[in-house]
């Protein structure tokens, strides 16, 4: 707190004993004798009313005269004369900050009275308080707070800026209305009105300037500076118009950096402000100023202001932060936002100290220097930085003589010499610069630079340099002119002249030069041109609007302006002035005007004057003939006084004078019909003269009397719109406005037709004008992005983000980074995230089949998809295109073998069959297979089925099936290398397939596995083939789909299971591959995972459903086991008694599964291992029978799995956990994911757990609303991989996602975090294109764009506490509930354009609710259109006489002569609306050389003209959209004519 003078409540009382006085107060007492001379005294006590009176202690001052010498200063002349003492010392300051007064006093001398003050004042501790000193006036009243008003206590609180009495402390009572005034005046320093430095002294309001001085009237200037220029701040002000939509929701106004003063702001129109700061330190801050108010944001005070249609926002500053303004969406109106504020110079030059001496003793030199100092960092920076600013003047470095005193005479020689005070130090004197080589552009010019000495005399004479040198030369050449020539700037065009068919449209061109000015100096070879022609793709046939009258200027005026002048226009004409008035007062005399030749310069919209050479066609005349009415003599005035002198009284007025019709008045109208009125005059009856209207009765004045005049049609005229919106806001803009020439036939009937500009005689006025032509503050200027590092699987794009500046001409300048104080956009972003196409990985060949003589050599191929993630993985191999049987097989030879010496006992033929069962759970598009094993597998399978044979030729093999000769056909190939191939298997190709080499034979056996996981029983005979169609064909989930009975074992009950094996061979495995697909028979702790991931998955997001369907499909593809292992299983089946079977065969069977599977996956780690130096992690080469990859399912530890220490491969899976969140204290929450957190105002810390599973280990990242998680001090990652939360604010609210990822694929979980349970929805910011695929998905706020006939489902997840309850909208219209899918998903099918539209999703509980949006469009590709008048209407208006051809997707012909031109329509639909390209031979036209072309109509026509042979060919047009594209076609012929 600022410290008082005294004691508040002190009470003054000055008694007089004799000859001494004292002063009494609670503090102690002081006391005086009389002898002692002149007594000060300062203002100890609060005066109240009641108190002594203020003439007491004046009266008892003024009779205390006694002079004591010793005490005083001496008097000066001035005291003296004026019978004065000397000024006594200054008192202490009455405050200790914030601004104080002092005073000192004088006695007058003199037994009379003495003139002038014996009192002044200065101000004193200019210091600001700290903030807990709080206001000197409310200290004041609180001083009262323990003193009874009218017997009661009050809390005081003080009444500021008293208009009648600033000076007086008033005090409001606390909670009442009560308004007192404790004291007739405050204490001396105290302020008068918050806003202003003048200070109360004495009871009295006295001026402060800006420098703290009594009765100064310097006054800060727009900076802050006091008594500054304002070269400090540079003023910044413009104009936003609001780009929002339902996917843009906000944007950045404008950005106001750190201490920038006197900002105001005004919007209007429906959008609410709202403040974004960020410190110099880094901190950030968002302010939603949601109601009227003065408010406190980041130490600056900023008053909002919120009316029904605007809000007004003023910060008065320096801004202790950057502030950014920003807008957000509130309605379907666009709004605008008008702002100025002074914007700092953040770099600006200071003066340093003086240089070290350059010599220690006998006169030396020092100087001072300029650097370049950051306001914002406080540090001194490069020079450039103070360059960028015109505004910031270098100062000129001081020099001045130092260590003067002579030196010892040891020291020897000086160089430099030492001068005395009155001989000038030598100095470098330089000659005017040259002229410069180059008038702009940067060119050079010279000067002389001389050390010169002036003596005593002033006489100068040039010296040694040496002795200049303790100051830097001069420079002797420089640069100049370094500004850039005059250079053309080209605008904007305007909108066309015409509304249909071929017109022109018009824009400006100026010379600009450096400076933004209009200026000459330009090249005329290189100006551009001015004017082009246009084509309006609308037909003119359509009649003319009529325009209403209301839109034009009364035509009288315009026929005055045509008579009168003629406007100003961008070519030089000549504009006349209006007539003077007649030389004569009566008679012929003559009227004079100035004609000038002017121009109109548009870009700044001035008026030059150019000489009378420059303007074209006639002068118009500078003089003319003038009428003033006959020169008879002026009628006299009528006095009424002479009435009865005049005419003798003998007649009374009403006879004397009568009204009378004069003519008529001019007409109304210059053309198309005015009117007329008669002239009603009061007239003396005798004279015939004029006389006053009192004189005739007014009850006789004859009736209004009106007739047409005119009536002929009007000459044509220009109609002129209203400028559009500037098309910025800064820099430097257009407007333009329609200006159209229009004839008005009758203004009565409001008949008016528009005709071709070339009827307007007039000049036609300026169709586009500059505007807003001032600098824009700096901004971040993004460019293009680069194409992406990768076309798939997830790359980097980068872009270059710089600081510039759009200045008034145009240009751009580009600044320092510091300069902007927005945040700086990204230069970097994640593209193509899309997966790859699939595509084969093979590996290598294995070694020879044989030891010697022919064999084959075959290698794996795996179908490998690089994943958006940039992560590869193993797909199946139906998604990469057909591999060729050659790709996997080739033959081999190697060294004849060695025949023995003597002949050998002859072999017979052998088949190296294969003793395996097969079973298929997932489709594959093929397999191969070698005979003498079993095969349950899915239809539509193609199977290739090997013979490999020893000892045996292979041509001569033969296959048969159910005993039937097989030959080579549609379905069935039989192949001569001893193979076998099933195109697409269906129930028909079910049977035993026999190979036969000689006397050796081999069968296999082939089932199918129905769509319920039954075997497909065999058919009695050949089915057609729509019978084979019909059967139903089995998914991936169903062949995998397990039903879980009450006691965990599994078993279908029947009656087959219980015969024991069957009779027929080739069915004797069926039973037990029954078991195992319609059972189960998989180990248990596999089906608990698969039960988890069922129940759990089913409540998950679209993209979590997805997750789950691939985990599935990482399975095996085919499962493989011995045959023996099953025979084993059925001899002890058989052996079993009858009651026992049953439970023995499913414990069986699940032993067998699980061998099933360690087999599987033991091999697959076996064949990784050597393939590790060569493929990537997750590319596993497949058995020759086994597909895929190892399973995603988890296992609870290694023995359980079979007994085996290694850890199977799998991809992620995060651990769902039902659990709510635990609430371990008041402040802090821990949750699993799949919940929802409902943040309190006493939330401290949020934990949220993430585990996870696979093999290899996976990798945990976290990601908000879709956006990577920036760790921070207060959102950590924890060794966990937890992520924790602490002090939990608004911007955290959001949806967390948990990825987890490893080589074989990744895994994701969201969780969603809400404030205080208000309703939250997941959402997505991306656009979906899509026309191939039959249903899409999207969350809701994103984009989608689709073709017609389309399913679409739009997620819309939400949490909130209570759980949110989802409404569905339609352009604001409620939708009814068969959209609704579960958990508020909308689903709209087969989509078509009326269906297109902005789709909202609300979500509302008790604490609130939440809108998303997402904008549905439906797009069209490129079509022909089925009526053509349209483009055949475009073409007869863009050449009536011109040859004309349409394009169609066939092609068409036209047969032309040399010479000659030609229309080329290319009709054409789509929406959007498609881009056009034309192709001439396959090349763009533009590109063709030596074509002469014009494309009008926005692509849709070709102009060719002066054709030749060259000409002639094929045309092309291609429409493109983002739905598709098409081509049509059309060939020009040119007709060679023969010669005679």
């Amino acid at each position: 707190m600022a410290r008082l003078a005294a004691p508040w409540r002190t009470r003054l009382l000055v008694r007089i004993f004799g000859g001494t006085w004292c002063l009494l107060y609670v503090a102690g007492q002081v006391c005086g004798d009389q002898s002692q001379g002149a007594v000060f005294l300062r203002e100890f006590t609060l005066i109240r009313r009641e108190s002594l009176h203020e003439d007491f202690l004046s009266d008892l001052l003024n009779s205390h005269k006694t002079e004591d010498p010793s005490s005083r200063t001496a008097r000066s002349e001035e005291d003296r004369d004026g019978l004065w003492d000397a000024w006594g010392p200054w008192s202490e300051c009455s405050r200790t900050c914030g601004g104080g007064a002092s005073y000192s006093l004088r006695r007058c001398l003199s037994n009379k009275s003495c003139e002038g003050r014996n009192i002044r004042y200065r101000t004193c501790s200019n210091v600001d308080c700290p903030p807990e000193a709080g206001d000197f006036r409310a200290q004041q009243c609180s001083a009262h707070n323990d003193v009874k008003h009218h017997g009661q206590f009050y809390e005081w609180l003080p009444v500021s800026n008293d208009p009648d009495n600033p000076c007086s402390l008033k005090c409001q009572a606390k909670g009442t209305t009560l308004v007192v005034e404790l004291a007739p005046k405050v204490l001396d320093g105290t302020r008068c009105y918050t806003e202003s430095l003048d200070m109360c002294i004495s009871g009295l309001c006295q001026i402060v300037g800006c420098d703290h001085q009594l009765g100064s009237t310097m006054k800060e200037d727009n900076c802050g500076v006091c008594n500054g220029d304002g070269s400090t701040c540079r003023l910044v002000r413009g104009q936003y118009k609001s780009q929002l939509s339902a996917t843009k929701l906000d944007d950045t106004v404008v950005a106001i950096p750190y201490g920038s003063r006197h900002i105001r702001l005004v919007l209007k129109g429906p959008d609410h402000l709202y403040l974004e700061t960020k410190t110099l330190q880094g901190a950030k801050g968002e302010s939603s100023l949601s109601s009227t108010g003065t408010f406190l944001v980041d130490n600056s005070s900023v008053d909002f202001q919120k009316f029904p249609d605007k809000e007004i926002l003023r910060m008065t500053g320096p801004l202790t932060a950057d502030f950014i303004v920003k807008i957000r969406n509130s309605g379907p109106a666009d709004s605008t936002v008008q702002f100025i504020f002074y914007q700092p110079i953040i770099h600006r030059w200071r003066e340093t100290d003086f240089f070290p001496c350059s010599a220690t003793c006998g006169g030396g030199y020092q100087l001072t220097s300029a650097e370049c100092y950051d306001l914002r960092s406080n540090r001194v920076v490069a020079d450039q930085y103070c360059h960028y600013y015109p505004e910031n003047i270098k100062p000129k470095p001081k020099l001045q003589e130092c260590n003067l005193d002579p030196c010892p005479a040891s020291d020897g020689y000086k160089q430099i010499m030492p001068y005395d005070l009155y001989h000038p130090l030598p100095r470098w004197e330089a000659t005017p610069w040259t002229a410069c080589s180059s008038s702009c552009g940067g060119g050079i010019q010279s000067r002389a630079v001389s050390c010169v000495e002036e003596d005593i005399q002033g006489h100068v004479t040039s010296v040694e340099e040496w002795k200049c040198m303790y100051t830097p030369k001069m420079p002797i050449v420089q640069p100049c002119n370094i500004f850039d020539c005059p250079k053309w700037l080209a605008q904007e065009w305007s909108p066309c002249t015409v509304t249909c068919g071929q017109g022109l449209r018009y824009r400006v061109v100026l010379c600009i030069d450096h400076r933004g000015m209009h200026t000459g100096g330009c090249s005329p070879k290189t100006k551009p041109h001015i004017k082009e022609e246009c084509i309006i793709p609308t037909p003119c046939y359509k009649p003319k609007e009529k325009l209403p009258v209301e839109a034009k200027l009364p035509w009288y005026k315009q026929a005055q302006e045509l008579e009168e002048g003629a406007a100003v226009s961008e070519e030089p004409s000549f504009i006349p002035e209006a007539w003077s008035a007649c030389t004569v007062t009566c008679g012929v005399g003559t009227q004079v005007r100035m004609v000038r030749c002017q121009v109109l310069l548009s870009f700044s919209q001035s008026v030059a004057d150019l000489p009378v050479d420059e303007c074209e066609g006639p002068k118009p005349a500078s003089q003319r003939a003038c009428y003033a009415g006959p020169c008879n003599g002026e009628a006299p005035e009528f006095n009424p006084e002479e009435t009865d002198g005049l005419f003798g009284g003998l007649q009374d007025f009403d006879e004397l004078y009568d009204w009378e019709y004069e003519g008529f008045t001019k007409c109304s109208e210059s053309c198309g019909g005015g009117v007329q009125e008669a002239v009603v005059s009061c007239l003396n009856k005798q004279t015939r003269e004029p006389a006053d209207e009192n004189l005739c009765v007014t009850s006789r004045r004859p009736p209004r009397l009106l007739k047409s005049c005119s009536l002929d049609p009007c000459p044509a005229r220009w109609e002129i719109g209203k400028w559009s919106p500037c098309s910025l806001t800064c820099g430097v803009g257009l407007q333009t406005r329609d200006v159209f020439c229009s004839h008005l036939l009758s203004r009565e009937m409001n008949e008016t037709v528009i005709l071709a500009d070339e009827l307007c005689r007039q000049p036609k006025p300026s169709t586009v004008q500059a505007c807003n032509r001032f600098n824009c503050p700096p901004a971040w200027d993004p460019a293009q992005w680069q194409p992406c590092s990768r076309t798939c699987g997830g790359g980097i794009q980068k872009r270059e983000v710089l600081c510039k500046q759009r200045m008034a001409d145009g240009s751009f300048l580009e600044l320092p980074e510091t300069f902007c104080s927005a945040s700086k956009p990204a230069s970097q972003q994640a593209c193509k995230k899309d997966d790859c196409p699939s595509e084969w990985l093979l590996s290598d060949w294995t070694e020879c089949s044989t030891s010697c003589g022919e064999g084959t050599q075959t290698r794996s191929a795996i179908c490998r998809k690089v994943l958006k993630t940039g992560v590869s993985a193993i797909v199946n191999s139906s998604l990469c295109p057909p591999l060729p049987f050659s790709s996997s097989i080739r033959p081999c030879m190697l060294a004849t073998c060695a025949r023995p010496g003597r002949p050998a006992t002859k072999h017979s033929p052998h088949i190296a069959a294969a003793r395996k069962v097969y079973i298929q759970t997932r489709r594959q598009r093929k397999l191969h297979f070698v005979v003498g094993g079993f095969a349950y597998l899915l239809p539509k399978t193609a199977v290739v089925l090997r013979c490999p044979t020893r000892r045996f030729r292979k041509p001569l093999i033969t296959w048969e099936k159910d005993g039937q000769h097989l030959i080579s056909s549609a379905h069935v190939t039989v192949a001569p290398f001893g193979y076998l191939k099933i195109h697409r298997l269906k129930p028909s190709d079910a049977g035993i397939y026999t190979c036969s080499a000689g006397p050796a034979r081999e069968q296999f056996v082939i089932k199918l596995i129905g769509g319920n996981r039954k075997l497909v029983a065999r058919p009695l005979s050949l089915r057609s083939e729509e019978e084979a169609l019909a059967v139903r064909k089995a998914s991936p989930k169903e062949a995998l789909q397990t039903h879980k009975h009450q006691n965990g074992i599994f078993s279908n009950g029947s009656k087959a299971e219980k015969r024991g094996p069957a009779a027929d061979p080739g069915s004797r495995y069926d039973d037990l591959v029954s078991r195992l697909l319609e059972q189960g028979g998989w180990p248990g702790e596999l089906l608990a995972s698969w039960e988890v991931q069922d129940s759990t998955e089913r409540n998950t997001s679209s993209e979590e459903d997805q997750n789950a369907e691939q985990a599935l499909w990482h399975l095996p593809f085919t499962m493989v086991t011995e045959q023996r292992r099953l025979d084993d299983i059925l001899r002890n089946l058989s052996q079993q008694p009858e009651e026992l079977r049953d439970v023995y065969g499913k414990h069986l069977v699940a032993q067998l599964a699980q061998e099933i599977f360690r087999t599987h996956l033991e091999h697959q780690d076996a064949l990784l291992k050597p393939s590790e130096r060569r493929l990537p992690p997750v590319a596993i080469p497949p058995h020759k029978h086994v597909s895929g990859f190892s399973s995603s399912l988890r296992t609870s530890s290694a023995g359980e799995a079979g007994g085996g220490s290694r850890r199977p491969h799998r991809k992620p899976t995060i651990l769902r956990k039902i659990s709510a969140a635990q609430q371990l204290s008041a402040s802090e929450v821990v949750t699993h994911l799949g919940q929802t957190v409902a943040l309190a105002s006493g939330t401290l810390s949020v934990l949220l757990h993430c585990e996870a599973v696979g093999n290899p280990r996976p990798t945990i990242s976290w990601a908000r609303n879709g956006e990577e998680v920036q760790f921070s001090d207060r959102i950590l990652l924890q060794p966990d991989d937890s992520l924790q939360i602490l002090a939990p604010v608004e911007a955290d609210v959001g949806f967390y996602t948990c990825n987890a990822t490893n080589a074989l694929g990744y895994d994701s979980v969201s969780i969603a975090v809400t404030l205080a349970g208000k309703p939250l929805v997941k959402t997505s910011r991306v656009t979906v294109i899509n026309t191939e695929e039959p249903a899409i998905t999207a969350d809701v706020g994103s984009t989608i764009k689709t073709v017609q006939g389309v399913n679409v489902t739009i997620n819309c997840q939400v949490a909130g506490v209570p759980e949110a309850e989802v409404t569905w909208f339609r352009n604001k219209s409620k939708l009814g509930s068969p959209h609704h899918l579960h958990e508020g998903s909308l689903l709209l099918t087969d989509v078509s354009s009326s269906d297109q539209g902005l789709y909202s999703c609300r979500a509302a509980n008790v604490h609130g609710e939440l809108t998303e949006n997402t904008q549905l469009l439906i797009l069209d590709p490129p079509r022909v259109p089925t009526q053509l008048e349209d483009i055949r209407a475009l073409l007869s208006a863009t050449g009536p006489n011109l040859p004309s051809v349409l394009t169609s997707p066939l092609g068409a012909q036209l047969v032309l002569d040399p010479g000659n031109s030609a229309l080329l329509g290319c009709p054409i639909k789509g929406h959007p609306t498609p881009n056009i390209t034309w192709f001439h031979g396959g090349q763009p036209v533009s590109t063709v050389p030596g074509l002469t072309h014009h494309i009008l109509a926005a692509g849709q026509i070709l102009q060719v003209a002066n054709l030749s042979g060259g000409s002639q060919g094929e045309f092309s047009c291609l429409a493109q959209n983002e739905a598709g594209m098409l081509v049509q076609k059309a060939s020009l012929v040119i007709q060679v004519v023969p010669r005679a």
